[in-house]
């Protein structure tokens, strides 16, 4: 009996209920608690979205130029490849995974094709903006991988692409910029413009300003006057940069040798150590002055050390102009020949005596090494004198007072030889002419008489430029 009612118990609470008359009533499945339609219902289980708004969704799909977003939307959201990331032409599978819960923009609730279409490229953007304008309002440092070389420098993910200059990659500038593809780099934002999606950064100013004790100690320790060892760090056109094992001084070009420079470039190369001297410390601006020329022997007193007013020296004519001719007598050191003191007899221009490249005997007749002037004569280094140290050995009076060559050395036989080339002797009259110097640089001769009487007597002119 007992067995009996506890199956009925069971029987009526599966399958519904008996009144006292045995009328079954089956128990209730469903309810009606939703309060409104079924499609009502539906659409209050989706979710809302308008233009630019931020969403979150799951990575359901994967295509080569899309990627499918479930949102909670009544389709799926559409990201196309372009809107995945900042850098250009990547793999969909490369940024994204299925299953990965990202964020995304709405761009568009329903384009021509009915599609929703996000982007997680500016979902990206504006969350980074927001980050990027709190940190240099801050003066803070931002960091990123180099994703691209550009014309002109770097881009830089930061969330959004920056642009490094590549003025202001390192301390100094950099030529090759690819080896930094791929390489996490610290810098600061130095210019934020939103409207022209504009960031440009530097990582010079954060490589200053977290060396710059180490700088400040470099400068306190450099002196004025001392000389030092470096290597050359860059060439332009204005001069030389030098890597002083701690900073770069500038070796401007008039500092870079006593000889007058067209280009850096001629004198220095990139990689070249170079012994300098330290002319000038700007503390306030941390610049260095340097000087290559000043650590090399200066030519003007090399040369002034060596002659004397009164001395022959033979040189090569560079320069006609009005007033007479500029023979250059040393290295890259030249004198001027006036016009009065070309010939004996009257000269109406330089081009009536010399013409460029020829070569001859002059005269010292004034020597200033203060002003780097040499003043030089012709027509008195016709009437003789005495020779400079270097051209003593080689040249000897003749019976008639004129210096001639002196007899032919092992080495001059030599050159000769090697000139016709294959180490063959110089055919005997070229060997001959060896002996002797050159027509105009042979024979000095003395007879200013011959001279005075071949000429009609010099005439002095009234708009003569200075000697010098």
């Amino acid at each position: 009996m007992s067995d009996t009612s506890t199956t009925s118990a069971s029987t009526e609470s599966q399958f519904g209920t008996f009144d006292d008359e045995g009328n079954y009533t089956p128990r209730e499945i469903t309810s009606d608690d939703l309060g409104m339609s079924f499609e009502e219902a539906i659409e209050g289980t989706m979710v809302q979205v308008e233009d630019g708004q931020m969403v979150n969704g799951t990575v359901v799909k994967i295509d080569n130029d899309e990627v499918l977003l479930d949102i909670g939307y009544k389709s799926e959201g559409v990201i196309p490849s372009r809107e995945l990331s900042i850098r250009n032409d990547v793999d969909p599978t490369e940024v994204v995974s299925i299953g990965e819960v990202i964020e995304a923009l709405v761009l568009t609730k329903e384009d021509k094709e009915g599609r929703l279409v996000l982007s997680k490229k500016r979902a990206q953007y504006e969350r980074a903006w927001g980050d990027i304008e709190a940190k240099k309002e801050a003066d803070e440092v931002v960091s990123g991988p180099v994703i691209e070389v550009v014309k002109g420098g770097l881009i830089v993910d930061i969330g959004l692409r920056g642009f490094l200059p590549a003025s202001l990659v390192e301390l100094r500038r950099v030529r090759d910029l690819a080896p930094y593809i791929g390489t996490q780099v610290h810098a600061k934002i130095i210019e934020l413009d939103k409207n022209r999606n504009n960031v440009v950064l530097s990582r010079r100013a954060y490589l200053e300003e977290n060396q710059k004790e180490t700088r400040d100690q470099f400068l306190n320790n450099l002196k004025v006057g001392e000389v030092r060892e470096g290597t050359v760090s860059s060439v332009v056109s204005f001069g030389a940069f030098v890597d002083l094992g701690g900073m770069d001084g500038l070796i401007h070009v008039s500092e870079l040798s006593w000889k007058h420079v067209d280009h850096p470039g001629s004198v220095v190369a990139v990689g070249d150590p170079v012994k300098v001297q330290v002319l000038d410390v700007d503390f306030s601006r941390e610049r260095i002055s340097l000087s290559l020329k000043a650590t090399q022997q200066d030519p003007w007193q090399e040369f002034a050390e060596g002659h004397q007013v009164g001395q022959l020296v033979y040189g090569r004519v560079t320069k006609l102009v009005q007033f007479g001719a500029f023979v250059q007598v040393g290295d890259g050191i030249e004198g001027l020949v006036h016009i009065s003191e070309m010939s004996a007899h009257h000269v109406d221009s330089p081009e009536q005596v010399v013409t460029p490249g020829e070569e001859l005997w002059v005269k010292i007749i004034d020597l200033d090494l203060a002003r780097r002037r040499i003043s030089l004569s012709i027509k008195q280094a016709a009437e003789g004198g005495e020779l400079a140290a270097e051209y003593r050995e080689h040249f000897e009076v003749d019976a008639e007072g004129n210096y001639v060559q002196g007899e032919a050395s092992a080495e001059a036989e030599a050159a000769w030889s090697e000139y016709y080339g294959d180490g063959e002797a110089a055919p005997a009259e070229a060997a001959t002419e060896g002996t002797e110097a050159p027509a105009e640089a042979a024979a000095v001769e003395a007879p200013a008489e011959e001279a005075a009487a071949e000429a009609p007597a010099a005439e002095a002119t009234e708009e003569e430029a200075p000697a010098e």
